[in-house]
């Protein structure tokens, strides 16, 4: 009578008890595969729980950030009576006003600063840190006819002066009473192009810089009453405000949005680093499949016993998955508790010059996140090595392994295989800011990981194929290459993918770097010369027609406008794509001209005439109109100096922006703003020939002869981007050097765990009468072939996606430094030696007649 086949449970069971039961003797021999998923989950979690620290600091401190509960913007006009009233009835109200405008030391220097003007009770909260502590009624006010301010100790430092200093503002002097430590409100204004000054509004009036057209943003922060309104309520009234002025073009913003454009760059620069992350974990997948592949070698007698007394595959495979996944999770647990530990660190060695608190805690959903990732990550690399072990016979497993077993798991582990990769899938999407990013990702990391076996496979078939060479130490390295069971798969994946990180990385820094350190300027204007009031607009061009003969000054005025509606639908209530959403975000940059400007080709439609007085008509970026789905014919409403106008699209043009030429996204037919006061945007290109004395010499002169202009020298601003774009650059490496250790881990576990193989090897051949000499330059033939064949496929497939991205994403041109690439080439070259010889050096050593008795 046949005996009932034992439950699921039951089998399941067994396997759990059998696996625990082995996993007894050590976990000696799963180093890589601990480690490659320790470092991914570690960077998942420790990215994510930072940026979730960081909102939660900035959600905490929105208040505080923001200066009130809402806050209500106006470029070029102040509040007018009605929205003024309407605003004292919400709350206590402060006013600020900021502008950008060049001061200067008495002895002639000069810079740009950003000026902020505040009342007698700034900041209504939070607190303003100056050195010396000087109360706020001392600060700013009027002291035998000067008026005090605060500065940014940058400006003191590039203009040689210190507290008690006179500085010149507009046409008035200023006493510095004290140097700022810390804005309460300063992430909530953004980044500017120079230091702080606060000034009193009193002392911004005298300055002269408030003139008709002047770009000056009137900020009304309101503190609702009560300690803490709810959403609902701040809901409430910004509602309110736009029913009530429809046409006040003011910007809106409540503490829970204190810092928007702040809130989305944490948000991307999160999925960045996940995504390097993620890239991490790939690599490390491919250790991971290394590990399980050379856990069932070393497990064939183990399993050949089981099978002999009756186990059966099920079972086998069971116990083995079982031993794995205990294995990842160890190395998972260890990378959460390396990545829930980072926002601590982080904050115990930079707290101090963040711009707002950094909230620690246990994040249960960054931590489930990162958990996931590193079993579905173990579970999707190790299911295909571990099934094949599914069907091996009992004399298989007993034989030592001398044929290639290359048989693909039956298809219930293929589907399993496929279920936990569409996990994974799903989670790095799911989880992603942008899914349209993360499904690209995903996308290029499957097309790297199935072009880089094809590669293997394909060296592997060359080597099978070429003659046999007449040197022994070729014909091993050949043989070593396309043998079964050669690293060449393994060698190739983790290098590769090592390398066409190192590769697109390297190649988007040098082109960012390239075209702000050495394009640019070729092509740049010298100055752009803002705010130049329209009365004044002769006399400065003579001026600058004097101080640089030969130089070209271009013109033309400029306003500020809000985009409020598109085809009439309201631009808040827009789901636009996130390349063109920054067009419908603020304020913006409005012209208007007679002829088609400079920089610009017209693709679609017709310019108006020059002598044109109909309906107001504009023209829009070509590029920019795709992504919003705009037309020819169809209508734009923009909120100017706090007047609604209604224009439709006339044409739309493509804008060589790169050029930092004079240009704007909305340039209207001239009739639209007759009779608006406007001021006049410039640029300067001065001679080749014209050296930096005479460029400071200009600058000097203008913020005398016109302190109500701001001059900004476009070197300067270069050398800053250039500056932020070197830390940024910092970061990424810093991040990316997370996927590369994780791929010379991987690499140097695939290199040892061909060790037993490659000592049985060393051993027969010394038997036979091959030197130490031999074997080893065969070893270096080998591994230099596979580095050289890996270099080369990562050169260019990071070549690639640098292209792509570089040339379709940053829209910037693309060069390729080859002698940088051919030296990373030999770079890699050398590790995969390196490494190779490390893990194989002694057994060169290895004495034939101790191992044969021993085998």
């Amino acid at each position: 009578m046949t005996e009932p086949t034992p439950a699921f449970h039951a089998r399941l069971a067994l396997a759990l008890r059998l696996a625990l039961r082995d996993l007894r003797g050590g976990i000696s021999g799963f180093g890589v595969l601990i480690a490659c998923i320790a470092i991914g989950v570690a960077a998942i979690v420790a990215v994510s729980s930072l940026a979730r620290g960081l909102s939660e600091g900035l959600a905490r401190e929105g208040r505080i950030i923001l200066g009130g509960d809402v806050s209500y913007s106006l470029l070029q006009r102040e509040a007018s009576e009605a929205e003024t009233a309407f605003l004292n009835r919400l709350g206590r109200v402060q006013v600020l006003a900021s502008l950008r405008a060049m001061t200067r030391a008495e002895d002639g220097g000069v810079t740009l600063a950003e000026l902020k003007a505040v009342g007698p009770t700034y900041p209504a909260l939070g607190v303003l840190e100056v050195r010396p502590q000087v109360p706020a009624q001392a600060l700013f006010a009027e002291t035998g006819g000067v008026y005090g301010v605060a500065v940014d100790p940058l400006l003191t430092g590039r203009l040689g002066l210190k507290v008690g200093d006179r500085l010149i503002i507009g046409s008035h002097a200023f006493e510095i009473r004290a140097e700022i430590v810390r804005e309460p409100d300063r992430v909530a204004t953004g980044v500017g192009f120079g230091p702080r000054v606060l000034v009193s509004h009193e002392g911004l009036r005298a300055s002269g810089l408030l003139q008709p057209g002047s770009l000056v943003r009137w900020s009304y922060r309101v503190t609702l009453g009560g300690a803490a309104a709810s959403s609902s309520v701040l809901n409430r009234v910004v509602e309110q405000s736009r029913t009530a002025f429809p046409d006040a073009g003011w910007d809106i913003r409540t503490r829970e949005n204190a810092a928007p454009q702040l809130s989305r760059n944490l948000e991307r620069f999160t999925q960045f680093l996940t995504l390097v992350g993620l890239t991490a974990l790939a690599v490390g997948g491919v250790g991971v499949a290394n590990a399980a592949q050379a856990f069932t070698e070393r497990k064939r007698g183990a399993m050949a016993v089981l099978k002999s007394v009756g186990a059966e595959g099920p079972l086998i495979f069971k116990l083995l998955l079982i031993e794995v996944l205990c294995l990842g999770a160890i190395g998972t647990g260890i990378g959460v508790i390396v990545g829930v530990a980072a926002p601590y660190l982080v904050k115990a060695l930079a707290g101090a010059v963040l711009p707002f608190p950094l909230v620690t805690g246990l994040y249960a959903n960054e931590i489930g996140v990162g958990f996931a990732y590193g079993m579905l990550t173990v579970a999707a690399f190790s299911i295909w090595p571990l099934g094949r072990a599914h069907d091996i016979p009992v004399s298989a497993l007993f034989r030592d392994l001398v044929t290639g077993d290359r048989r693909w798991p039956r298809w219930g582990y293929l589907a399993l295989v496929a279920a936990t990769t569409a996990l994974l899938v799903g989670t790095a999407v799911f989880f992603a800011w942008d899914r349209t990013i993360a499904l690209i990702y995903v996308g290029a990391a499957a097309a790297a990981f199935v072009l880089l076996r094809l590669v293997a496979s394909a060296i592997m078939a060359l080597a099978r194929r070429l003659p046999s060479p007449r040197r022994t130490e070729l014909r091993l390295a050949l043989v070593n290459i396309h043998k079964p069971g050669a690293l060449t798969p393994s060698v190739v994946l983790s290098l590769g993918l090592g390398v066409t990180l190192l590769v697109a990385m390297g190649l988007i820094d040098h082109n960012l770097r390239n075209q702000l350190a050495r394009t640019l300027p070729e092509k740049a204007p010298s100055f752009f010369f803002l705010d130049i009031p329209a009365a004044e607009t002769a006399a400065f061009e003579a001026m600058v027609a004097a101080q640089t003969p030969g130089g070209k000054l271009e013109r033309v005025p400029m306003m500020r406008g809000r985009v409020t509606a598109l085809k009439g639908v309201r631009s808040e209530q827009i789901k636009a794509n996130e390349r063109a959403a920054w067009v419908l975000e603020g304020d913006r940059g409005i012209t208007f001209a007679e002829t088609l400007p400079g920089g610009s080709v017209l693709v679609k439609g017709a310019w108006w005439d020059k002598d044109y007085r109909g309906p107001p008509l504009v023209s829009f970026d070509n590029e920019l109109a795709g992504w919003l789905g705009l037309d020819i014919g169809d209508e734009i409403t923009v909120n100017v100096l706090g007047r609604s106008l209604n224009a439709r699209i006339a044409n739309l043009r493509k804008v060589e922006w790169q050029s930092l030429g004079i240009n704007f996204v909305l340039v209207f037919s001239p009739n639209t703003f007759a009779g608006a006061p406007y001021s006049n945007l410039a640029t300067l290109i001065m001679p080749k020939d014209t050296n930096e004395a005479a460029e400071i010499a200009l600058l000097k002169t203008a913020a005398r002869q016109f302190p109500a202009v701001s001059s900004v020298r476009v070197k300067e601003a270069l050398e800053t981007i250039d500056a932020i774009v070197a830390q940024l650059a910092v970061a990424v490496r810093g991040a990316s050097a997370v996927a590369i250790l994780a791929s010379v881990i991987v690499l140097g576990g695939a290199l040892a765990a061909g060790r037993r193989i490659r000592a049985q090897e060393s051993v027969i051949l010394k038997t036979l009468g091959a030197t130490r000499r031999r074997l080893l330059a065969a070893m270096i033939v080998e591994y230099a072939l596979l580095g050289l064949a890996a270099s080369l496929f990562g050169v260019a497939a990071g070549a690639l996606a640098g292209y792509a991205i570089v040339t379709f994403v940053m829209r910037l041109a693309f060069s390729f430094p080859w002698l940088s690439m051919l030296e990373l080439s030999f770079t890699a070259l050398v590790v995969v030696i390196i490494l190779g010889l490390a893990g194989t050096w002694r057994i060169l050593g290895q004495k034939p007649a101790p191992f044969l008795r021993n085998a």
